[in-house]
């Protein structure tokens, strides 16, 4: 028997339960701080971004931005790509072996990058990072085995705020250690990720036995798989394309948002990583707080409504942002924009009967991979073009027009789908 069952899958009571649990606890912990890490490589990066690329490629920042978008696309369409067939091979060869594998070569990764001195090695190493990285799907897969039926709630909801921790800490500690040099956050991140492999090696316990173990499928590990399920949801097509547009408007900021702040105010890394962190946390604490008290208030299409709204009129201004001091400002209303998203999701998700949740959800994590694909080369392509000396007239700030016709587009159809509904 294993030394770590699901509860309700051991057949008599286990004499050294504390120990068992604790042991339980030691590797939610491992999982956790996996998820964090994760969520941290992207964030971390993104600060010393702008400086990383033109100390290797040279070039000014327009170049430093195209090869932002190509590198930021890679990663995403990998993590797009083997998301599920990572999954897959937890089902097969067991979640222990796929977490420790990847972490490991995740840290191998950032050495690697680390000691880049091309851009082909740099493009490598996000590649390499994104397949890495899709071990989102493995971590939420041993939480759901280790977990009872009455905890799954409260431990799936301590995988999403490790992701949220994750995401608000990269751009700090990215931002923080970019002081130091522009290789030292990836030194920073292959230590990390060196010492978690170590510490689930030790407190890992592997949960996928031969009662629940099943073959590896290719048609399973299919990423475009979710996408059929479309066709079999067709009075939520208008809804899933509000769904994506939103989804591509709003991936402006992290796809453009260190080159941005790089030509219009000449920021650091630290502030860059300051700001990014702001913006994250704000958006955190709005959808955990407000949400629920909007929709009570207002009705869920009139927050969706409101939540474009206010997304729309803050990219307009950060298109023409004059100061540091205004852009700060404006954090605090561009957060409120986020009551939106969940608002959406709730709409969407009372559509469809019970017995197709999952099949939905499928569908949205699909959509977001192709937004975070499409997003970041449309948006630094826009930059590059009108931060260019030949450029018909100068606008650091294109790309938040860009996103603004297409949150117009996104409350258009919206508007459109209560007509139809």
């Amino acid at each position: 028997m294993p030394a770590l069952l699901p509860p309700g899958f051991a057949p008599e009571p286990r004499p050294e339960g504390a120990a068992s649990q604790m042991s339980k606890q030691l590797q939610i912990t491992f999982i956790l701080t996996t998820v964090v890490i994760d969520a941290m490589g992207i964030g971390l990066i993104l600060p010393v971004m702008p400086d990383l690329i033109r100390d290797i490629g040279g070039g000014d920042i327009a170049d430093a931005a195209v090869w932002g978008g190509i590198l930021a696309t890679a990663f995403a369409v990998m993590q797009f790509l083997f998301g599920p067939i990572i999954g897959n091979l937890s089902d097969r060869y067991g979640r222990r072996p796929v977490l420790l594998v990847s972490l490991f070569v995740m840290a191998l990764d950032y050495v690697v990058m680390a000691v880049a001195g091309a851009m082909w090695l740099l493009l490598l190493g996000r590649i390499v990072g994104g397949i890495t990285a899709a071990t989102h799907s493995t971590a939420s897969a041993f939480i759901a085995d280790v977990s009872a039926p009455e905890e799954k709630d409260r431990n799936f909801g301590l995988i999403g705020a490790a992701f949220g921790i994750g995401f608000v800490l990269g751009p700090i500690v990215g931002g923080l250690l970019a002081e130091f040099g522009t290789r030292a956050p990836f030194w920073a991140a292959a230590c990390l990720s060196f010492a978690n492999v170590i510490f689930g090696a030790l407190v890992l316990r592997e949960t996928v036995t031969d009662a629940i173990r099943r073959p590896f499928s290719w048609k399973r590990a299919n990423p475009l798989g979710a996408f059929r399920a479309v066709g079999r949801l067709p009075e939520l097509k208008l809804l899933l394309v509000v769904f994506f547009l939103y989804q591509v408007a709003g991936a402006v900021y992290p796809a453009i948002w260190p080159y941005f702040t790089t030509e219009r105010f000449g920021w650091s890394p630290g502030m860059i990583g300051l700001s990014l962190a702001l913006y994250g946390a704000g958006f955190a604490l709005v959808q955990g707080l407000l949400v629920s008290p909007s929709v009570r208030r207002f009705g869920d299409r009139a927050t969706v409504t409101i939540g474009l709204t206010i997304e729309t009129a803050t990219m307009i201004f950060l298109a023409f942002v004059w100061t540091t001091a205004a852009l700060f400002a404006s954090i605090p209303v561009a957060a409120l924009g986020a009551i939106g998203l969940p608002a959406l999701q709730a709409i969407l998700s009372r559509r469809v009967p019970d017995d197709a949740q999952g099949e939905l959800q499928g569908v949205l994590a699909s959509l977001m991979s192709l937004a975070t694909i499409v997003a970041p080369i449309a948006m630094t392509q826009t930059f590059a073009y009108f931060t260019r000396p030949e450029a018909p007239f100068y606008l650091p700030g294109a790309p938040f027009l860009l996103s603004t016709v297409l949150m117009l587009g996104t409350l258009a159809l919206f508007a459109k789908s209560r007509r139809r509904g």
